[in-house]
């Protein structure tokens, strides 16, 4: 059920009800902002991942500023941004089922959509949707980068593939997948371009093998908000799928840059806004935003700008924070942002954005693709 939103435009932050999902417009905006200047030296043009945001309003933004258009994982996210508006969309993941893929396919007839295989088979069914809804559809081959999930293994076989596409009445070849997931939350600079160069090099030899052929390859896209630079400047990727980047959750914090220091390109923009309920120890606080308000699969969340303060269990509906002294101890009913550990699963929790600037809510923007998991 669609939950009432928590505040009203023109409201002080601190009445916004919570749990909630707040988003800092100023550090969201120089995201967006920074991401832009960064890939346009490179020719590299950016497919911003929609399963962090699952949102129409930021897909226009971020195409507003050169995105080429926006990659999702499921069927039901592309047809809330077609539905939207947004007029490039890419499946960027294998789709199984006769049902989903005839509502792909309908999506055609209003947006520009492509989709991904792996699998003889798979190419088989959406050619027969693609025939059904006499439409032409754009599929991509994924290949595994190293990741060790989904995609056909880089060269032959992923050739062979391309031509099966390439040959059908109902399809056209769109190019390569080639996202290496595991990749951005390596630690190390070091550790993150080894795995990148091996990526780079199964992408770049079937290409190579693609051209051979006789079969162009219009998108080698990949690369996330951990590694985009490295394939931004390979010359063989030409589309970048980050997402996270236009928020920044605590887990990416956690990453390090050439010279051994925290990587500090983006600004923690996405914050669960929450209240403290409970305080029964000197050194003890609760906040009403547990498992339910923030996810915890990639960490804890931290406690903005509080670094005397941590957050150190979570339950259902509570969230303990442990204090550091008794002159720092939160008050009842105080507010406090929180920084989730993972952005994109944490956003799914919430019906909106909360858009903030001075203190005050300026906006309020549904997360329209909330729970699409089909």
């Amino acid at each position: 059920m669609l939950q009432l939103p928590p505040a009203e435009p023109g409201a002080p932050e601190s009445e916004i009800d919570t749990p909630a999902l707040v988003l800092d417009l100023d550090a969201f905006e120089y995201n967006l902002d920074h991401m832009a200047a960064l890939l346009a030296p490179t020719g590299t043009k950016l497919r911003a991942h929609a399963k962090t945001h699952k949102s129409p309003v930021i897909a226009h933004l971020q195409m507003a500023r050169g995105a080429v258009g926006q990659c999702v994982q499921k069927v039901g996210e592309a047809e809330v941004l077609a539905w939207g508006g947004v007029p490039d969309i890419l499946v960027s993941n294998e789709v199984v089922g006769a049902a989903k893929l005839a509502r792909f396919a309908a999506l055609a007839r209003i947006a520009k959509v492509a989709i991904c295989a792996d699998d003889p088979a798979q190419i088989a069914a959406i050619e027969a949707a693609a025939a059904a809804a006499a439409q032409r559809l754009t599929v991509l081959v994924e290949i595994d980068t190293g990741a060790g999930r989904c995609g056909v293994a880089p060269g032959p076989d992923a050739v062979a593939l391309a031509r099966r596409i390439a040959d059908s009445r109902y399809l056209c070849f769109g190019g390569l997948q080639a996202y290496h997931g595991s990749a951005q939350h390596k630690r190390t600079h070091a550790e993150r371009r080894a795995l990148i160069d091996g990526a780079v090099e199964g992408a770049r030899r079937t290409v190579e093998q693609l051209h051979q052929q006789g079969i162009s390859c219009p998108i080698v896209g990949g690369g996330g908000t951990g590694t985009f630079m490295l394939e931004a400047a390979s010359g063989v990727y030409n589309e970048i799928q980050a997402g996270s980047y236009a928020f920044m959750d605590a887990d990416y914090a956690r990453n390090f840059d050439e010279a051994g220091q925290p990587v500090g390109t983006f600004r923690h923009a996405l914050f669960v806004l929450a209240t403290v309920m409970s305080a029964p120890q000197p050194s003890v606080a609760v906040l009403d935003a547990g498992h339910k308000a923030v996810a915890v699969d990639s960490g804890l969340p931290t406690v903005w700008q509080r670094p005397d303060i941590r957050y150190v269990g979570a339950s259902d509906e509570h969230g303990k924070l442990e204090v550091g002294s008794e002159t720092t101890m939160p008050k009842l009913g105080e507010k406090l942002r929180l920084v989730p550990g993972h952005c994109d699963p944490t956003i799914d929790r919430y019906d909106w954005f909360v858009g903030v600037r001075d203190g005050r809510v300026e906006c309020l923007w549904p997360v329209a693709a909330r729970g699409a998991m089909a």
